[in-house]
C-alpha cells in the first residue's frame, strides 16, 4: 500500500492542510487517525520539504516550549488550485478504476468523447470548452454526398 500512496501522498497532506495549518507532527498524527498507519514520519518531514520547495505551502515558525521552533505549514493559493487539480485527477482516476473493478469496459469520459484528461487539461488552458461540447477534432462526421 505504501508504494500506491507514493503518488497521492502529497494531495493528502496538503488535504489535511487545507482544513488548517499544522506543523510535521501534528500532519503526521491525522494521517494516522484517517487510517494511514504505515506512513513513516521521515516520509511526511521529506514530502513537507517538497511542496515548500515547489511553493504550494507558506511556512511560519513558531516558538516552542521543548527545543527548537516549529514550523507551522499552511496552504496558500498555489497550493489550493494544486489541491483542486489533484482532487479533480483523483476523482477520475476512482471512476474509471470502479469501472474496472465492476467489470465493465474500460472507456474514456461517460459523455462519449475520446478524450483524455490531459488532452482536456490542454484544451482548457488554452481556452477551449474542452470535450463536453467540443468534438475530438480528429472524429469528424464523414461527408453525406448529395442524392
Amino acid at each position: 500500500m505504501t508504494e500506491m500512496l507514493k503518488g497521492t501522498l502529497e494531495g493528502i497532506v496538503l488535504a489535511i492542510l487545507s482544513a488548517r495549518p499544522a506543523y510535521g507532527y501534528d500532519i503526521t498524527a491525522r494521517l494516522r487517525e484517517q487510517g494511514f498507519a504505515e506512513i513513516a514520519e521521515g516520509t511526511v518531514y521529506a514530502l513537507l520539504i517538497r511542496v515548500e520547495q515547489r511553493g504550494l505551502v507558506d511556512v511560519e515558525k513558531m516558538p516552542s516550549e521543548k527545543g527548537p521552533p516549529r514550523k507551522v505549514y499552511s496552504l496558500n493559493a498555489n497550493g489550493r488550485a494544486y489541491l483542486e487539480e489533484f482532487w479533480e485527477t483523483w476523482g477520475f482516476l476512482a471512476e474509471r478504476l470502479e469501472q474496472l473493478h465492476e467489470g465493465g469496459r474500460w472507456a474514456w469520459p461517460r459523455n462519449g468523447s475520446n478524450w483524455s484528461p490531459a488532452r482536456w487539461r490542454r484544451r482548457s488552458a488554452i481556452g477551449g470548452t474542452g470535450p463536453a461540447s467540443t468534438p475530438c477534432p480528429n472524429r469528424t462526421p464523414p461527408r453525406r454526398r448529395p442524392s
